[in-house]
């Protein structure tokens, strides 16, 4: 592990080499922040097994992905593809084949990781950056597309947060919908709640919200009491998810790069 650390928070970052038996398809690879601690109150972050150890694709923490859209050839009839952040997969048997290599860079508030991936035609650098500000944890990520051939981006946080005491789960900063259906509900306090409790495979709800301006999200949390969540875009999607041990949300940044363009996001989490 890598770790950035003050007098409040130490955040732990996997190392994708010497820590690459955590890693999977499913996760970005490079700067996935397994944990926060707090000095006084211990870990703040749970996930789907916590706190049995998981497997690489459940995970923990605060891991991201851009698992959503793999790249391949177009009319391509073979099963491997290109998931950013990760490296090549068979896409069947949901195996990485081949790893990414990063280059790290890391001062004591910040680690920067940085790759270059070339598949089917794509070819890319892409950038990923956390910090460490007092009680704020920002995970930063750029991409720039070096070829002719648009590149298609669909990335979402998988925050995994401890269950709350009670029921209020989080609220969010614009007007948003719950699907019928078991597992959630909408207080009138404007709190998303949790209906009953979710079995080990969990409750998924894709939220309907208001577009036009970028997310803020109020999570209860059982020791801190609330954790802000802070997002630089405005999501195209925005799904929540549950089980028995933890609770998540995540909003998808959807964008397309092209020719020498570069894209670059944030979110960011105040404890």
């Amino acid at each position: 592990m890598d770790f950035l650390k003050n007098d409040s928070l130490e955040v732990s970052i996997i190392d994708p080499v010497a820590d690459q038996d955590r890693l999977g398809w499913r996760y970005c690879t490079g700067g996935y922040i397994w944990q926060v601690t707090d000095s006084k109150l211990g870990e703040l972050m749970s996930g789907p097994v916590y706190p049995d150890v998981p497997g690489a694709y459940d995970g923990q923490g605060m891991p991201d992905s851009f698992f959503s859209i793999p790249l391949r050839d177009i009319g391509s009839t073979d099963s491997r593809g290109l998931i950013v952040g990760v490296g090549v997969c068979d896409l069947g048997t949901k195996e990485v084949l081949e790893f990414c290599n990063w280059q790290v860079e890391q001062t004591d508030n910040r680690i920067c990781m940085t790759t270059t991936q070339a598949f089917g035609g794509y070819e890319f650098e892409l950038e990923r950056t956390v910090i460490l500000s007092g009680r704020t944890v920002r995970s930063q990520t750029k991409i720039n597309n070096r070829m002719a051939k648009a590149l298609p981006i669909s990335w979402f946080p998988h925050p995994f947060f401890p269950h709350p005491k009670g029921n209020e789960l989080c609220k969010l900063n614009l007007p948003a919908e719950l699907p019928e259906g078991r597992g959630y509900e909408l207080a009138d306090s404007g709190f998303i709640c949790r209906k009953d409790w979710a079995p080990t495979e969990g409750y998924y709800a894709p939220l309907e919200f208001e577009t036009g301006k970028g997310l803020v999200i109020l999570q209860k949390h059982p020791l801190l009491g609330l954790v802000a969540g802070r997002c630089s875009y405005v999501p195209g999607l925005f799904p929540i998810w549950g089980n028995c041990n933890t609770f998540s949300w995540e909003p998808y940044f959807e964008r397309t790069a092209a020719r020498g363009q570069s894209l670059d996001w944030w979110i960011e989490y105040d404890f």
